[in-house]
């Protein structure tokens, strides 16, 4: 396993603050590890609903074993079902979905062997190399972005062998990189495809955006360059979130209806987050990068926490927020 196989894992921190929240919101919450004696605890404590937020041990489609087992016992759960659960794991599926629905997303190739052949119209570099099924900025580093054949080889070779599946490769798109969370199911016709006729309204109703984020990344510019696991995982106390991100309402309203489409073709549930690159040489032209519909919620450092506290909401009002969307959405209360 690769020393970072873990990292998507919750603390503890961050799972005694969400039973806390929960009972904060007047309800009987105990934790339970999404172990191998999930299914033995789960049947003992019976549940009304389980707050998922089980990100899997192992397996190409890990974030949807919790939800398929939940399903399978008939117990309600918070979030995303198994289908989408799958799906926004494995970024190429997702990108693909995107680009059937002309959702902008960068040109991409997926490379499951170090000497496939780049592609005529991948061949304008800097290209950006990440594993096609990770999470918390795994794999990636300031050597994702490669800017030579010889150096996007190397990149692909390495993630091949450290996590054992295919490489991503995309066009790097250079300039800000912003985040956007939202809780809440659509209304109204949400069947996973986008309104035919782009003159029909934007269907939007029923989420809640937060204010987007952006990561001040100027001061590890020449050792990070990106978005890393390093920044992500071992000093994210000390970055500089800029949250209300710096952007015009326009382009506010933009990324609002990018991440509702979004969410609408991959069918999420409940909560998620959609990353963003800004396009400097677009005239700041927003590409979607992924969905996370199991977006982390440490009370402190979590991006969306931040966006939900800059929006007047504290840890424990969003955590209830996105319960009571589900029990909402089951028809319990």
């Amino acid at each position: 396993m690769s020393p970072d196989q873990w990292d998507d894992l919750d603390s503890e921190e961050t799972v005694i603050a969400i039973v806390e929240a929960i009972r904060a919101g007047g309800h009987e919450c105990e934790f339970i590890e999404a172990d191998r004696s999930l299914v033995d605890k789960v049947r003992a404590y019976r549940p009304d609903i389980c707050f998922n937020i089980a990100e899997g041990h192992c397996g190409d489609a890990r974030e949807a074993q919790v939800p398929a087992i939940l399903e399978h016992l008939g117990i309600p759960y918070t979030g995303s079902k198994v289908l989408t659960m799958a799906l926004t794991l494995d970024k190429p599926m997702t990108k693909r979905i995107l680009v059937w629905h002309d959702l902008p997303t960068p040109d991409f190739q997926v490379f499951e062997r170090v000497d496939e052949p780049l592609l005529p119209e991948m061949y304008r570099f800097p290209l950006f190399v990440k594993p096609s099924r990770e999470g918390t900025g795994m794999g990636v580093s300031a050597h994702s972005v490669v800017h030579t054949e010889e150096e996007l080889r190397e990149q692909v070779d390495y993630i091949l062998k450290k996590y054992h599946q295919p490489a991503l490769v995309e066009h790097f798109i250079k300039g800000r990189e912003v985040t956007v969370g939202l809780v809440g199911n659509l209304e109204g016709p949400v069947a996973r495809r986008l309104p035919q006729d782009p003159k029909e309204p934007r269907v939007q109703a029923g989420l809640r955006f937060f204010p987007p984020m952006e990561v001040d990344l100027q001061p590890y510019l020449e050792t990070d360059a990106v978005y890393s696991n390093r920044l992500k995982v071992d000093i994210p106390e000390k970055l500089n979130y800029i949250v209300p991100a710096r952007l015009e309402e326009e382009m506010i309203e933009e990324l609002n209806w990018l991440a509702a489409a979004v969410f609408r073709v991959t069918g999420a549930l409940d909560v998620a987050r959609v990353d963003f690159r800004l396009a400097e040489d677009e005239n700041w032209k927003p590409y979607i990068l992924e969905i996370n519909p199991l977006p982390g919620l440490n009370p402190y450092i979590s991006d969306i926490i931040l966006e939900a506290k800059a929006d007047g909401m504290g840890h424990t009002e969003l955590v209830n927020m996105i319960l009571n969307t589900a029990l909402k959405r089951y028809g319990m209360i």
